[in-house]
C-alpha cells in the first residue's frame, strides 16, 4: 500500500548499500530458497490459507521468481512485514525482494535506495464506510474519525485531501490491516482509508460485506509493485523481467495450460519463441537458463490468470481489470519487448 518512512532514512539507505554489495542471485542459489517480504495478511494479495500455505496476487510474483531462479515455486520463505518494518527488512538483506502492495514514489526510489522493478497493480486510495453512516462522498466526512495505517503514504494523501476540501478529521492510527479491520468493525472509526484494492479485500472478509460501501472518490495515484535494493542490478533485472514475462505471456496468449507445448519447439511467433527460450539466448543475459520464463509461467500462470484467480471479478474481492487490463484491451498494462 502506500508507504512512506518518517524515521531512519539514512539508516535504511546505509543498510541497503551494504546488503547489495553481495550478489543476491548467488545468495538465493546458495540458500536454496527466496526470502520474499509480503504483507502480514491481505486476502487476495498475500495471506496464508487454512494449511498455512501463502497465496495471493503478490505471492504469485514471489513464486514466479523462485520458479525462474530455483526451478521450484515452493522454494520461498515468506516474511510478513508491516508498513514500518518492510523497508528495513529489504535494506538489511533479511529479504531478497519485497512484494507487498507498495507504492512506487520518488523518495523510495532515490532516497531509500530501492529499485522498483515495475508495476503489477495500478491503484488509488479510497474510503470504506458503513452504509448506516449515510454518506455518499468522501467530501461529506467532515469531522470523521479515520482508521489509517502508520508508516504509509496514506497518511499524507489523507491530510492533503481533507486540507484541499477544507474539512477536518481525527486519525485513528493502526499498524496492520487486521487491526484496521477490527477497529473499523468495532466502531472506533467512521471510515477506513487505504488502497481501493485493499478496501475491497477487507470488505470481502466481513460477515456482511453488503453493509459497507467504498466511496467513489479515488484521491491518489498508487502504482504498486515489487522492489529490490539499489546496487545489485543483475538481481533487479531477474525480478523485473520475471514480472514482464507474466505480463507479456498474457498479451501473447501464453498460459499455464499451453506453455509446455509452446515452449517445446520454436513456433510461428518470434517473441513467444524468445520469451520461452526456444529461440535466442535471453536467459544467459540474466544469468539463468533459457527455460526461466517458461518455468515462471507454468508455476503461476500469466498475469491475467494470476489476477482472475486471486482478485478478479469472480472472486470475493471482485476487482475489475480497469487500468490493469492489457494495453490492447483499454488498460495501461504492457511489458517492454522480449528482444
Amino acid at each position: 500500500m502506500k508507504r512512506t518512512v518518517f524515521l531512519g532514512t539514512l539508516t535504511v539507505a546505509g543498510l541497503a548499500a551494504g546488503a547489495s554489495a553481495a550478489a543476491t542471485l548467488d545468495d538465493v542459489k546458495a540458500r536454496g530458497k527466496l526470502n520474499c517480504g509480503v504483507t502480514t495478511g491481505l486476502v487476495g494479495f498475500a495471506a496464508p490459507d487454512a494449511n498455512g500455505v501463502w497465496e495471493g496476487f503478490d505471492v504469485a510474483v514471489c513464486r514466479a521468481v523462485a520458479a525462474a531462479v530455483l526451478g521450484d515455486a515452493s522454494a520461498v520463505e515468506f516474511v510478513p512485514t508491516t508498513g514500518k518494518t518492510r523497508f528495513t527488512a529489504l535494506a538489511s538483506g533479511e529479504i531478497d525482494m519485497l512484494a507487498r502492495n507498495t507504492t512506487w514514489t520518488f523518495s523510495r526510489d532515490t532516497d531509500l535506495k530501492f529499485d522498483f522493478v515495475g508495476v503489477n497493480y495500478y491503484d488509488g486510495q479510497g474510503f470504506l464506510v458503513p452504509k448506516s453512516l449515510g454518506v455518499s462522498s468522501a467530501k461529506e466526512l467532515d469531522g470523521a474519525t479515520v482508521c489509517i495505517q502508520t508508516g504509509t503514504t496514506t497518511e499524507l494523501n489523507l491530510a492533503d485531501f481533507f486540507r484541499a476540501n477544507n474539512i477536518s478529521y481525527e486519525p485513528v492510527p493502526i499498524e496492520t490491516n487486521a487491526e484496521g479491520q477490527q477497529q473499523y468493525l468495532a466502531g472506533a472509526c467512521d471510515t477506513y482509508t487505504t488502497d481501493a484494492s485493499g478496501l475491497a479485500s477487507t470488505r470481502a472478509a466481513f460477515e456482511n460485506p453488503g453493509d459497507h460501501v467504498i466511496l467513489p472518490e479515488i484521491i491518489s495515484k498508487e502504482p504498486l509493485g515489487p522492489l529490490v535494493r539499489h546496487g545489485d542490478n543483475d538481481w533487479g533485472d531477474i525480478v523485473r523481467w520475471t514480472l514482464n514475462a507474466l505480463i507479456s505471456a498474457e498479451e501473447l496468449g501464453v498460459t499455464s495450460a499451453n506453455v509446455a507445448e509452446l515452449g517445446s519447439a520454436p513456433g510461428g511467433n518470434p517473441e513467444i519463441n524468445r520469451l520461452l527460450g526456444t529461440e535466442g539466448d535471453l536467459g544467459a543475459m540474466v544469468g539463468l537458463d533459457n527455460d526461466w520464463a517458461k518455468r515462471a509461467i507454468a508455476a503461476v500462470g500469466n498475469y491475467g490468470e494470476v489476477f482472475e484467480k486471486n482478485i478478479g471479478e469472480k472472486t470475493p474481492i471482485g476487482l475489475a481489470r480497469g487500468l490493469n487490463a492489457q494495453w490492447t484491451d483499454g488498460g495501461i498494462l504492457y511489458s517492454p519487448p522480449f528482444r
